[in-house]
């Protein structure tokens, strides 16, 4: 289970340094602590959806694009 942490931790770095954000700014704009988008990022958090989606919206993406791609 923390692979999946850690596959969306990368996606949401990915994204967010193509996007031009550094983590304060992401912080900032979507209304979550610094700390806290630190903490996704290493994959040592559980997101909650609704995270998900306010961290898309902020970044002008798809939550579809911070997923991990699971493998059955």
């Amino acid at each position: 289970m923390s692979d999946i942490k850690k596959q969306f931790g990368e996606n949401l770095r990915t994204i967010r340094k193509a996007r031009g954000f550094s983590q304060e700014q992401l912080a900032y704009a979507s209304g979550i602590d610094r700390s806290y988008v630190g903490k996704m990022e290493r994959g040592q958090v559980n997101v909650t959806i609704e995270k998900v989606y306010v961290l898309a919206e902020t970044l002008g993406c798809s939550p579809k694009e911070l997923m991990p791609e699971v493998t059955a």
